[in-house]
């Protein structure tokens, strides 16, 4: 299954930390990068006026934002028989006004005229997860530049998922499927949990119980692409008809983009917890999913169940709590008051690259991280030790059930 790579997107890309000069009006008024002559290797030597989109990616979803400018790259000394100067010139816009020094900057060459413009906080899961993307070190005064146009590393879930956040949608897709889609499902999106089930049964040569990192992944991937490839054919024939009674209604096109993103995000996060629940009914787990605690919280999972959390008879040891979340950053705090009698809490998030000050601050509040296997390889060395796989974790909580029954005399 053909996965896309970063050529497919960007041709170059570089990168380097915000000096004050290069963002402040108190100390300049330049509204240029410093460093930059390594993007000869891929700007070339011409004079380019580049569209760009500037974007701030915070690790607030709310905080992030973006906007469209322009750059100019240019020899300052054109037309001097030995010198060169060449600066990349921005007109002034609310992403760099938000910068601070130190933060990262990323400028990525995404077609002949147009470039990104990313700007993360300096020690934000958002820089992590960039440079990570981008297979980047984090860079310092000048920038550090990386040609792209061989490159054929495979982006997978995780690379797909923070191109979501710049707003680059993969279009993969898997045509062979839509025959079969539009047979069992028409031309209407079915429920969830309908098509997860039928997303898992197009998967071969997987092992729920000796495989279950690489099982589930390869379960959310397959859905992906058959969700995506159903969407398409469903989205294709609304976007034909146009909005309103002229067909250029923009209020109505932006209310139906903005249901197709509500749609994907909400999707995600329910088939995740589907594929879950069937990974765990497979390895022989009892749980309660979705059932009320303390004031009317709802955690994702409970173990062995929510009957044994009301039991005060049974000790907090043999109790577990899962919340489940396709991105963490700053929503993970959530999970910390869904199940009062349980201490030590687990999440699992398909996240990737987490920064290690929110991993340190999961340790600090009691919240024991699963992540994939796979994708536990986009965080730092010091971080993977202490990241529980799916598999670390299904064989906890079968011990617990299996000391559970011990102690119940079952």
């Amino acid at each position: 299954m053909k996965q896309g790579f970063l050529s497919d997107y960007f041709s170059g890309v570089g990168t380097k930390r915000l000096s004050e000069v290069e963002i402040s009006p108190t100390k300049s008024n330049q509204h240029e990068f410093n460093g930059i002559s390594e993007f000869k290797s891929i700007f070339g030597t011409d004079k380019i006026n580049f569209h760009a989109k500037y974007i701030y990616l915070h690790d607030d979803e709310e905080q992030i934002f973006t906007e469209n400018g322009a750059l100019t790259w240019y020899n300052a000394r054109e037309g001097h028989a030995t010198r060169t100067e060449y600066r990349l010139y921005y007109t002034l816009n609310s992403v760099l006004a938000r910068a601070e020094k130190g933060d990262l900057v990323v400028i990525c060459r995404k077609a002949e005229d147009e470039l990104f413009i990313i700007v993360a906080p300096e020690g934000s899961t958002s820089e992590r997860q960039v440079l990570w993307l981008f297979g980047l070190s984090e860079g310092g005064q000048g920038f550090v530049v990386k040609n792209l146009q061989e490159e054929k590393h495979e982006i997978g879930f995780s690379g797909r998922a923070i191109l979501s956040e710049l707003g680059i949608e993969a279009q993969e897709t898997i045509p062979d499927y839509l025959e079969d889609l539009i047979k069992k499902f028409g031309s209407e999106f079915p429920k969830t949990i309908e098509f997860s089930n039928y997303a898992r049964a197009t998967v071969n040569k997987v092992s729920a119980i000796e495989a279950p990192d690489e099982t589930l992944m390869m379960w959310l991937e397959q859905e992906e692409m058959l969700f995506r490839t159903l969407e398409k054919h469903i989205l294709s024939d609304r976007l034909s008809h146009g909005f309103g009674k002229d067909g250029k209604d923009i209020d109505e096109f932006i209310n139906f983009s903005l249901s197709v993103q509500n749609r994907r995000k909400a999707r995600a996060g329910r088939a995740f917890e589907n594929h879950l629940a069937f990974l765990f009914d497979q390895n022989g787990i009892e749980y309660s999913r979705g059932k009320k605690t303390e004031r009317n919280n709802k955690p994702d999972f409970l173990f062995p169940n929510v009957k044994c959390y009301e039991n005060k008879l049974i000790s907090d040891s043999f109790l577990t709590m899962l919340g489940v979340k396709t991105t963490a950053k700053d929503r993970w705090r959530q999970v910390l008051t869904e199940a009062d009698r349980i201490e030590n809490k687990h999440l699992i998030t398909l996240q990737p690259a987490i920064s290690k000050n929110q991993t340190d601050e999961m340790k600090n509040q009691n919240l024991q991280l699963v992540v994939p296997k796979a994708i536990i390889d986009s965080y730092a060395p010091d971080q993977r030790s202490e990241i529980m796989k799916v598999s670390e974790f299904i064989s906890l909580v079968k011990k617990r059930q299996f000391d559970l029954d011990i102690y119940m005399g079952i």
